[in-house]
């Protein structure tokens, strides 16, 4: 979000969100509890390979590290966008191995429009 238009700093994890929801950037990939990847409330099952991060950004909170917080920018093979929020450190939204090993897998095409 390096745009000209962009030019205050974004230090909160709201600040970003509400400038990628201005710029239709709202829908939300999440995984299920069966560990399937799905955008919005499609039924589609993504594999790491259909799709790219795009930005990445990491919020910590000044006094607990419990508010650690990664908000990514991904794109799928259809050119949907969408973001993941994972809390990240002690606690996770995603508990156990398989949300970081699918996030790892995830190719990553960074990009300054976002």
């Amino acid at each position: 979000m390096e745009h000209s238009e962009n030019n205050d700093q974004m230090t909160t994890l709201s600040q970003v969100m509400e400038t990628l929801r201005k710029r239709g950037i709202h829908k939300e990939f999440r995984m299920n509890d069966k560990y399937q990847m799905k955008y919005d409330n499609s039924e589609k099952n993504y594999l790491p390979e259909e799709l790219s991060i795009l930005k990445t950004y990491r919020f910590e909170g000044d006094s607990n590290p419990d508010d650690n917080v990664a908000l990514y920018v991904l794109q799928d093979n259809a050119q949907n966008l969408g973001i993941i929020i994972d809390s990240y450190g002690a606690e996770s939204n995603y508990p156990g191995e398989k949300f970081d090993a699918f996030l790892r897998a995830i190719p990553i095409q960074e990009s300054e429009e976002y």
